[in-house]
């Protein structure tokens, strides 16, 4: 029970709980108190929470001045108890658009307070001493929506004394997969928020399902049946179904638990399949990307494509990535260019929205979105491998005119990669700490992990254990273990120094 749950409710009033609903945004800040050890916990406490909180914004039940009035007793309960928030908090006019509603309630957490005295889409500081040294009306230098980590004291205490570069000590060996061996493990993934559960993909035609614990880890599954190298594939969101895409030209949806092929859904055209991805809002849609520049949404109790769900690149489909919300879908292509798609959940109707060249001339063989990067950054995200040696991260915009989804380039880091597909991702869980990372594989055969929020020296970690390129890379849920794949067939669980 929440500290403040005892607060008198003045007549009229009776919204203690639409009310613990909206202070759960001032308690996301707190949330790291609640399971200290088991994070995987808080992870799923946060989501909820999420959840719940748009619900109740959709209501819009609770009136402007009970709610401020609410936030503000609960703001001086939780800093009595934890310390004070010395954070910068802002006033954000809502919007409906597609683009607009991928910042989620959990992505806008420091935005919990409105003025109706002030315009709306302006800003105001709520913070009391959080701007050491400047004068009283001095103009805010920092860039809109930036939060000032560094002077966030209840920040600093929630995510200790260690660096981010400690934080992702990845130093020891966990387990060493050799399976597939002589062939390359284009992908390896974790299941949904499930610690030990793993998956790889190889070019051998087959797809491994593991097992890290309990017990010595250990293969449970080897899913066999195409008949040309696993490109890639794509765990439910509930973990009981596997999608894979094949150089066979085909389409398959597996039974991980006991190994069953489902079903089998060739391509129209007969080319090879390169990428798939589920929608995440519905799973009985998968969108699948294949070598004749051709993105399809296929419905998987069916086997059908979609009505209205096929949309053209100019090249080769080499990877593909939902937007949190489920509403825009990013193509990558072999021609440098990535393709955005406004998609209808219910449907799967694709509408073009737009195109962007990337890397002139080069490939995109890797993209992952995210509905912020860090707490510095808290716009969406998309995250972008670009051969030759380069890995982006890009701000989604919303172009002006159009509306459609368009990208800025944040920051440029360099990888060695010229030939192979190789991936990369965001570290799940938000950290408290100024600055985050992503991480990606690299044709050095190592494993690098670079800070999103350092323009220069943003090298943070950098594993070495593997005799290939590394091509994929993927977290568990709670970031306690991290897995790689590379061009020989060994995939490496990594554990953290600290785990």
């Amino acid at each position: 029970m929440p500290a403040d749950a005892g607060v008198h409710v003045p007549p009229g009033g009776g919204i203690l709980m639409s009310g613990y609903l909206f202070g759960g945004i001032l308690l996301s800040r707190y949330a790291a108190y609640r399971t200290p050890r088991w994070p995987q916990f808080r992870t799923q406490y946060v989501r909820r929470r999420s959840q719940l909180l748009r619900e109740q914004a959709q209501g819009g039940t609770l009136e402007g001045a009970t709610r401020r009035w609410y936030l503000r007793v609960r703001t001086r309960l939780l800093a009595q108890r934890y310390g004070a928030l010395s954070e910068q908090s802002s006033c954000r006019a809502h919007s409906s658009s597609a683009l607009r509603a991928s910042r989620t309630t959990l992505d806008r957490m420091e935005d919990f307070e409105e003025d109706p005295r002030v315009a709306r889409g302006h800003r105001r500081s709520l913070s009391r001493g959080s701007h050491a040294g400047v004068p009283r009306g001095a103009p805010d230098e920092r860039p809109p929506g930036v939060v000032p980590t560094p002077l966030a004291e209840a920040s600093r205490a929630m995510a200790g004394d260690t660096t981010l570069s400690e934080n992702y000590a990845f130093a020891g060996v966990y387990h060493v997969f050799d399976q597939h061996t002589d062939s390359a493990v284009p992908k390896v993934q974790f299941a949904h928020d499930d610690r030990h559960l793993l998956a790889c993909c190889s070019l051998d035609g087959t797809i491994s399902v593991c097992r890290l614990a309990p017990g010595p880890p250990a293969v449970l599954q080897v899913l066999r049946g195409h008949g040309g190298g696993v490109a890639d594939f794509a765990w439910s969101l509930s973990n009981d179904v596997l999608v894979s895409a094949s150089l066979d030209g085909t389409l398959r949806l597996w039974a991980p638990a006991d190994g069953r092929c489902i079903r089998r859904v060739p391509d129209p055209d007969g080319a090879a399949l390169l990428c798939c991805a589920f929608q995440p809002l519905n799973n009985n849609l998968t969108v699948v990307g294949s070598a004749r520049h051709m993105v399809r949404v296929v419905n998987i109790s069916t086997g059908k494509a979609a009505r209205g769900g096929a949309g053209r690149l100019p090249g080769r489909v080499l990877a593909l990535c939902f937007d949190a919300p489920g509403r825009v879908l990013w193509a990558g292509d072999d021609r440098g260019s990535v393709s955005s798609f406004l998609c209808d959940p219910a449907t799967g109707r694709l509408t073009k929205a737009s195109r962007v060249v990337v890397q002139a001339g080069g490939s995109i063989t890797s993209l992952s979105a995210r509905a912020w990067a860090s707490r510095e950054a808290p716009d969406p995200s998309l995250l972008v491998n670009a051969c030759p040696d380069r890995l982006l991260l890009f701000r989604v915009v919303e172009e002006e005119g159009s509306g459609a989804p368009g990208l800025r380039l944040r920051r440029s880091f360099p990888t060695r990669h010229r030939e192979q597909p190789l991936r990369s991702c965001f570290c799940p869980l938000m950290s408290f700490r100024q600055g985050a990372c992503v991480v990606t594989g690299s044709e050095d055969a190592c494993v690098h992990f670079f800070d999103v929020g350092r323009a220069a020296r943003a090298t943070v970690n950098t594993l070495q254990g593997h005799g290939g390129a590394v091509l994929a890379v993927a977290f568990n849920c709670d970031e306690s273990l991290l897995a790689s794949s590379d061009a020989t067939g060994t995939v490496i669980v990594w554990r953290r120094q600290h785990a």
